[in-house]
């Protein structure tokens, strides 16, 4: 489990060294952007954990470049900052999560063990399961050419799915992608939100693209 830290307090990039590695997590630290961009070009690692606020390139210019540039490490950035609008910049550049300081270790822990299994991103941002698109720099969602209106956990659940098609997905994996291992509701919310993306993306065109895979969960395909 190789994990990139960049981050430029030293005492957080020391705390969370020591603590990721009892974790079991092999650990590199970078305290300036631009330095940590050329590492995510020539190092493979597991996960990253990206600050916002950094000398030489801020964490969201790291972020886009280094998609840009063919990185699919997952990203999971880390801001002191506060506002829906700074995670909503933080997705739009590639990032694959979002965590706002202060935040808890079993938290932490728990996001980045999740990045890790969902695993590097798929070249590109393009995904499509028949005529069904989903553009994930633009954050759009067409079928043949109609677009088609998401809420932000209906893309995120979509673009989950899409990203492995054909796999079945439980709730528990949903859920904790798309709400975070922190969630305090239940599972059914992800029954829900499956309605609510077949009364979109399957109902008007007369497919059956978002599936139930009994015992297995959802998949679409």
């Amino acid at each position: 489990m190789r994990l990139l830290i960049v981050e430029d307090e030293p005492g957080i990039v020391a705390y969370l060294k020591r603590s990721l590695e009892q974790e079991g997590f092999v650990v590199e630290t970078c305290t300036d952007g631009s330095e940590a961009l050329d590492m995510l070009l020539t190092r493979p690692y597991d996960v990253v954990t990206l600050d916002i606020l950094l000398p030489g390139m801020n964490g969201y210019e790291v972020c886009r470049n280094a998609r840009e540039q063919g990185v699919t490490t997952p990203i999971l950035m880390l801001t002191a900052k506060d506002g829906e609008y700074d995670e909503a910049d933080a997705f739009e550049m590639g990032a694959d999560d979002f965590l706002r300081k202060p935040f808890s270790l079993v938290v932490l822990v728990a996001r980045l063990r999740a990045l890790m299994r969902r695993g590097p991103r798929t070249q590109g941002d393009d995904l499509n399961v028949g005529d069904l698109r989903l553009d994930a720099r633009k954050r759009t969602v067409e079928r043949a050419g109609t677009p088609i209106e998401l809420t932000q956990r209906e893309f995120q659940m979509l673009e989950y799915l899409m990203r492995a098609p054909g796999v079945p997905h439980t709730k528990t994996e949903i859920l904790e992608y798309v709400w975070g291992p922190d969630f305090a509701g239940g599972e059914n919310v992800v029954e829900v939100y499956v309605g609510y993306l077949r009364k979109k993306i399957d109902a008007p065109f007369g497919t059956k693209t978002l599936r139930t895979v009994r015992g297995a969960g959802y998949l679409v395909q």
